[in-house]
């Protein structure tokens, strides 16, 4: 039986009332990946070419800095990572989170949150940061997926 981890950002919640149900379809622990500097409502404004998350979004290699790094990354045998989508891929912090764990071995599955927006060129940086991953297709849900939706998926991955 595999150890698995469900490791999520949420910057309006979304993503974390989707996290903590698949961590229970799952079976698997839970881990929020925080910011240091914790994002306000103003920084998510995508409007604004000046607020934060526009900023770090345009810069393929920002890495915001992560509140801590002791996620129960190496216990875990499968981590689902969870994220809302911004501009088409993941937000910077995943990035940041990525490059903190060594993931050599592990099956990672990115799901995220968004209202149709798809995860466009995340896919592939994904798979480019999580290096010696297997990377499994992302999946997009939205806000309020049911129970059923996630565990008909997480038996699928089975």
């Amino acid at each position: 039986m595999s150890k698995k981890l469900v490791a999520y950002f949420s910057a309006s919640g979304n993503t974390a009332r989707l996290a903590q149900t698949l961590a229970a379809e799952a079976d698997a622990a839970l881990y929020e990946i925080r910011p240091a500097v914790p994002y306000e409502r103003k920084d998510l404004n995508w409007m604004d070419k000046k607020a934060r998350s526009t900023v770090e979004m345009q810069d393929p290699d920002c890495r915001p800095a992560l509140a801590d790094t002791d996620a129960p990354v190496a216990e875990a045998d499968v981590l689902f990572l969870g994220f809302p989508i911004w501009w088409y891929r993941e937000p910077s912090i995943i990035d940041s989170f990525l490059d903190a764990y060594d993931l050599s071995g592990k099956t990672l599955v990115p799901f995220f949150t968004s209202g149709g927006s798809q995860l466009g060129e995340g896919q592939a940086r994904i798979e480019l940061l999580a290096r010696g991953a297997k990377v499994l297709d992302g999946r997009r849900f939205p806000a309020r997926a049911s129970e059923a939706d996630l565990k008909a998926w997480v038996e699928k991955l089975r």
